[in-house]
């Protein structure tokens, strides 16, 4: 039995998969995901877990080196914005508007959908390396 880091067997399969460049979604338990992107839904219900919860235990196993949010987070979640800030100080950082954000979510290798119930809480990450390039 594996007795530390990420748990569920589908996700940790989808993290352990990942090669540079390669995009997945975090999101919300409202956030439309596209057809044929495969989704690692976690929501149990709403706030459980929440999308910090599930950030935390990606990144004690992912590297991240760029990230996509919605333009809005600054305005609605600064909250949410400062903590994916803190999160991923060396990842570079796009926002565009979320209907956009919605339509890049089609070229994701996978979506975690979580219980978040706040507003914008989606995130599109490019997996990075874990050595030096």
């Amino acid at each position: 039995m594996k007795k530390c880091g990420v748990l569920n067997a589908q996700l940790a399969g989808c993290l352990a998969a990942l090669g540079h460049k390669d995009l997945f979604m975090v999101g919300d338990a409202g956030m439309p995901i596209p057809k044929g992107v495969p989704v690692v839904d976690l929501a149990v219900c709403g706030g459980v877990p929440t999308f910090r919860q599930v950030m935390d235990a990606i990144l004690s196993e992912a590297v991240v080196e760029h990230y996509t949010l919605a333009e809005e987070i600054d305005e609605k979640n600064p909250e949410l914005l400062a903590y994916t800030r803190e999160k991923l100080p060396e990842a570079t950082c796009d926002q565009i508007p979320h209907v956009r954000l919605k339509e890049l979510s089609a070229d994701v290798k996978f979506a975690v959908r979580t219980g978040e119930f706040t507003p914008y809480p989606n995130i599109i990450c490019r997996a990075g390396v874990a050595f030096p390039a």
